[in-house]
């Protein structure tokens, strides 16, 4: 049962110290799990939490996101020094950035239908430059090229590049990547209940979930989380911000802060990036996660074929080429642990995956 927490600043201030541990014993029903089990057993695990008022997510933000100079750590703009008590958003009519800050739903609301416990999930909601916040709109999360407006430290708006969405799209730097993906993450497995719905709340929403509880996401959109949690590594802001609301807020965490390896244990078998030509081939690759080999089986009349490895750069570290009689391919793999990018190209397809090695 969700319980509504009171927060007692004198109490938090004086007497309760942020440890950076797990609790012992968390995660033991997601043990041994992979795919849609894992994403089920982290929904149990996670989805019971206490629910805080909207209006303390100001107080809130004064705890989890204050940088080492005590000024509020803005992930959308660069450079403003917000202060906490001062700096906060009363007006809605911003001309340019470092005005105020608000309190941004890095998921829009809107996608859930301004519905609660999610309106006041503070695993994904952040402060954020209001005009930066409001330049990013509705849109998804995705990769820009030619921006339209991009913000003091980088952040931008405009064509998403990624094949699978053509509109609208908002990327944040490189450095907050994986933050965001792992907001998102989070987002889709607490509420596994209710995600297979948020596809009818708009074009915006629809072009990022399936309408299912697993894999949740479009095949494009799960492809970029996947992407970003491996590019950018847990920051210590994450874990301190997690072991925050766990301790003092929420009473739940966010599992892909303190375990990124699950991100690809749960969606490695569902990302699959469009081809060349639009078409999607027949290709099974397992086990997933990996261990010293992969297995690579094609469909029928797939040809031969040219298989790539590579680091998260793009730096190919395997290359082979397969006959077109070898429909079940064994690779025996010598590079180190992580994720990497696996492409499987004929002469019509370029089929890319993310897979993890144990």
């Amino acid at each position: 049962m969700q319980r509504v927490c009171l927060i007692f600043l004198i109490i938090f201030i004086c007497s309760i110290t942020v440890t950076s541990q797990i609790p012992a014993g968390y995660y033991n029903d997601a043990v041994g799990k992979t795919g849609e089990q894992l994403k089920y057993s982290l929904y149990t695990i996670i989805s019971v939490h206490d629910v805080c008022s909207y209006a303390n997510i100001w107080t809130n933000f004064y705890y989890t996101d204050r940088d080492a100079n005590g000024k509020i750590w803005d992930m959308y703009s660069g450079g403003c020094n917000y202060v906490y008590s001062t700096d906060q958003c009363v007006t809605i009519n911003y001309t340019s950035e470092c005005e105020c800050y608000n309190r941004e739903h890095s998921l829009p609301k809107s996608w859930f239908d301004d519905a609660n416990p999610m309106y006041t999930d503070m695993h994904m909601i952040f402060p954020a430059d209001a005009y930066v916040n409001e330049r990013k709109s509705n849109y998804p999360l995705g990769e820009v090229t030619i921006p339209t407006f991009t913000s003091d430290n980088g952040t931008k708006v405009g064509y998403n590049s990624l094949s699978g969405y053509s509109g609208y799209a908002f990327e944040p730097i490189d450095e907050y990547k994986g933050d965001f993906a792992r907001a998102y993450l989070y987002m889709a497995t607490c509420y596994h209940n209710l995600v297979s719905s948020w596809e009818l709340n708009g074009t915006y929403a629809d072009a990022v979930f399936d309408g299912t509880s697993y894999p949740s996401f479009e095949p494009w959109f799960a492809e970029m989380l996947v992407r970003w949690n491996a590019i950018d590594p847990v920051s210590q802001k994450e874990v301190d911000r997690n072991n925050y609301i766990y301790y003092n807020i929420q009473h739940n965490r966010n599992p892909y802060i303190d375990h990124p390896e699950y991100v690809a244990q749960i969606w490695d078998a569902q990302v699959t990036a469009p081809s060349v030509d639009g078409c999607t081939a027949a290709i099974n690759i397992y086990p997933v996660p990996a261990s010293g080999h992969i297995t690579i089986e094609v469909s029928p009349g797939f040809g031969s074929y040219r298989v790539t490895i590579a680091d998260i750069t793009g730096k190919p570290l395997v290359v082979t080429d397969v006959q077109k009689s070898d429909s079940l391919f064994y690779l025996p793999l010598s590079i180190s642990a992580g994720v990497y990018l696996l492409q499987v190209a004929n002469s019509e397809k370029v089929i890319t995956r993310l897979i993890t090695l144990q």
